[in-house]
């Protein structure tokens, strides 16, 4: 019995068999179908960029440029490593504010981008015509992938790993909602405690098998290599020249030319070409023809130059350009990494050993939100979807990543009972976690198509008009999205008073805000649970953290537990504002004046049962009405009639931020705990709750990072992960941004450094800067959040 399976002998597999074996792992073993590298990996472009848009991406990209040359060493064999540096340029405006967001957080980990103007690019043979800009990354690179792979290989076979080629896995062995194995083409079974699922575009089929979601896509992705061509630079930068597609690279004397196809040609792995390793497709100059006018736009030399080969070869995309890696929320024990966008053999480096520390800690070893397969919609994962999402899928991994741009392709997967409604009052509809929502509202036809802007956005007044309407009537909000666990059973109150790190041994009706930690301290979910009943309680988390919140409270909660999700069953209306008090008690019998906050119970509401929850994510008056479905549009219907009017996820977001409430997936999560978060007043230090003796230990210590609430000055567009200056020195990121919906103010959440015992006054008394698309902008710590500091109009 084999203690970890690995299902692929490509670039990922192997490096997660490398650092399992590093670990001092045992009793590990590779399976691979075919060949090593046959599948994807030994056709990979070779690029190895270490700059992402995001931090912990960064984090992941950069230790490729640790992990290569060290490998060589240990091996003796050379895995075609070299540092050429590349460029990335840009042909908009809005390429160069995003390139001025990137190349910041570069600097921020300890990279050498730069920014160049149009007029200072000067790479030979490049034609800068049309072109206004470009980063500079030192450190970009090229390994030779299959060179690279026999690298992992050899070191994973000293390090005791087993690699059996030929072998053709056809089942995942799943018993009891565990993986314990897989079944062979031969019908052999191999027993195991863990199984990796790393075998690219053919993963889908045995996930599907086991019952997991993988949103993942087989397609023709192509590149071409020219003939040897004198006298270009060595070594040749790497090239990204975004705005047209493409990509072009050095290879011993002759360039390597490929492009992100729109409408990429979906292939299907397992038709009957789909065994057959080292394939490669048929030559199709349609579609790459685009891609090669661009690179003789941009590289005249190649009109001399011949095409020594088209390569047309099969790579895995997934629905969002995310990859997929950890553990799943259908199957305990089955990890998976794959999906990885044309990226593979530079991200395997990073993959392989976080999944490698995940797999032997049984927790992922810092926050992988981005990538993490815990995010996936189920319905993503259907046939008929993943190959429509490819018509932008691949495109989306160069294009222009616009703040709030809404994909297009493969819409309307999830929408709620009231989705007719919400229409109807206007709604400009977009993406948030996986469900048709409400973004504004508008009956004019010229604020129902904004254009995209990476600065003030368009819609902006919109929002202060939606949130305008709560200072003195009341606004209706979709909230049917939010994930909500019914869990129940005599050991319920039990599991609920370990997992949280608040006091939920409270009356029943109380809802209680609190997070759920893990052993580290770090904040897993951000929750409110309602006690129902002496072993009933509802638990109500993100919406874009549904599958993997259920997940971590079946694998956590133990006991005689039932956990089951409603999220479907029920329609979530928000009532909201200044006026709801008085709104509700003309549509319902029951008294809304004596109804404290954070309490719930059921009500009447226009004839039909519902049951209220006096919350508000936006600061103000209100309740949560959760309605059955059956009986949702009367009672949307009839706020709605009584003058009532929509408001949107963008004036959410405006709303919740201008109070400071945080956000799971940006300003929380794994790493960050309640205190540095800002959140100690929701721990209950009287009890025992998983995570504790790590928050002990804080507390003895004291903090030396907090989450603050920043106002800016000036009118930018704060995102996420803009760079905290102090004095020059980058002191921390920001985690969240938006402009407060009522208070206009340009608001920003922010992890920053501190010294032990400093106050919060201490903090805010400190002089501070945020880098924002290369510009620095003032901005000062907030004592206390811009609207209502007090909450007395939440509580009123």
């Amino acid at each position: 019995m084999a203690r970890t399976l690995i299902i692929g002998g490509g670039a990922v597999g192997l490096s997660l068999a490398y650092h399992l074996a590093r670990r001092g792992e045992r009793d590990i073993v590779l399976l691979e179908r075919n060949q090593l590298t046959s599948g994807t990996s030994w056709h990979a472009a070779g690029i190895v960029g270490p700059l992402r848009a995001t931090p912990n991406g960064t984090r992941l990209a950069m230790y490729a440029g640790e992990l290569f040359p060290r490998l060589e060493e240990e091996t003796g064999l050379s895995t075609g490593y070299r540092r050429t540096g590349g460029y990335w340029f840009a042909r908009e405006e809005a390429r160069m504010d995003e390139l001025r967001r990137i190349a910041a957080l570069g600097a921020h980990f300890g990279l050498t981008p730069s920014i160049l103007e149009g007029a200072e690019l000067a790479v030979p043979g490049v034609d800068p015509t049309g072109i206004i800009g470009a980063l500079r990354v030192e450190e970009d690179a090229n390994v030779n992938p299959v060179d690279l792979c026999m690298a992992y290989a050899k070191a994973a076979r000293a390090g005791g790993v087993e690699i059996r080629e030929g072998v053709e896995v056809a089942a995942l062995l799943v018993e009891n909602g565990r993986a314990k194995g897989v079944r062979l083409a031969d019908g052999v079974e191999i027993l195991a405690d863990r199984v990796a699922l790393c075998a690219g575009a053919w993963s889908k089929k045995l996930a599907d098998a086991a019952g997991v979601a993988l949103p993942l896509q087989a397609v023709e992705h192509m590149y071409v290599v020219t003939e040897p061509m004198p006298h270009l630079p060595h070594p040749y930068p790497v090239l990204r020249d975004l705005d047209r597609g493409i990509y072009v690279k050095g290879d011993a004397g002759k360039l390597v030319i490929g492009g992100f196809e729109p409408h990429a040609k979906c292939w299907n792995p397992h038709g009957p070409e789909g065994n057959r390793p080292f394939l490669e497709f048929p030559e199709d100059w349609d579609q790459f023809t685009p891609f090669m006018e661009a690179a003789l736009a941009l590289i005249p030399a190649l009109e001399q130059a011949g095409i020594a080969h088209f390569m047309n070869g099969p790579e895995s995309f997934t629905v969002d350009s995310r990859p997929l890696i950890g553990q799943t929320n259908e199957v305990d024990g089955l990890f998976v990494a794959a999906g990885m966008n044309s990226v593979g053999v530079m991200s395997s480096a990073g993959i392989g050993r976080v999944l490698a520390d995940w797999m032997a800690e049984s927790a992922a070893p810092m926050d992988l939100w981005e990538v993490d397969i815990a995010r996936v919609d189920p319905l993503t994962a259907a046939a008929a979807h993943v190959e429509t999402r490819m018509e932008e899928a691949v495109a989306d991994v160069f294009a222009i990543h616009w703040p709030f741009k809404q994909p297009k392709a493969g819409r309307g997967l999830r929408i709620s009972a009231l989705h007719d409604r919400w229409a109807a009052a206007g709604a400009v509809f977009g993406l948030t976690a996986g469900w048709e929502r409400g973004l504004w509202y508008t009956a004019e036809d010229a604020e129902r198509s904004l254009p995209l802007s990476v600065g003030e956005q368009p819609w902006q007044e919109i929002v202060h008009r939606e949130a305008a309407v709560m200072d003195r009537g009341t606004a209706l909000i979709d909230l049917t999205p939010f994930g909500k666990f019914d869990v129940t059973g005599p050991d319920a109150l039990h599991a609920l008073q370990y997992l949280a790190a608040g006091n939920v041994d409270v009356a029943e009706g109380r809802a209680v805000y609190t997070p759920l930690l893990n052993a580290k301290g770090g904040i897993e979910a951000d929750v409110t649970i309602t006690r129902l009943g002496a072993d009933r309680f509802r638990v109500t988390s993100g919406a874009a953290t549904r599958g993997r919140d259920l997940a971590w409270l079946r694998r956590n909660a133990g006991g005689r537990v039932r956990i089951t999700d409603v999220t479907e069953g029920e329609v979530v209306i928000g009532v909201m504002g200044a006026g709801s008090r008085d709104l509700l008690t003309t549509l319902s019998p029951d008294d809304w004046h004596d109804f404290p906050f954070a309490t719930a119970r059921d009500v009447t509401v226009a004839g039909h049962p519902a049951r209220a929850t006096r919350v508000s994510f936006v600061g103000e008056l209100g309740w949560e009405l959760s309605v059955p479905v059956d009986a949702a549009k009367a009672v949307f219907d009839a706020p709605y009639g009584a003058g009532a009017r929509p408001l949107g996820h963008y004036a959410l977001d405006g709303c919740r931020i201008e109070k400071g409430f945080r956000h799971w997936g940006h300003d929380l999560g794994p790493e960050i705990t309640p205190m540095e978060a800002g959140l100690g007043f929701t721990v209950d230090w009287g009890k025992e709750f998983l995570g504790k003796q790590a928050l002990e230990r804080q507390r003895a210590d004291g903090l030396t990072r907090r989450l603050h609430l920043f106002e800016i000055e000036g009118r930018p567009l704060v995102l996420h992960d803009e760079p905290i200056r102090e004095g020059g020195r980058v002191v921390g990121l920001t985690t969240s941004g938006a402009r407060g919906a009522r208070t206009r103010k340009g608001l920003a959440l922010g992890l920053i450094a501190i010294a032990p015992g400093e106050r919060v006054a201490d903090t805010a008394a400190r002089g501070f800067e945020i880098e924002i698309a290369g510009r620095l902008y003032p901005a000062r710590v907030l004592e206390r959040p811009p609207f209502d500091p007090k909450g007395e109009r939440m509580k009123a």
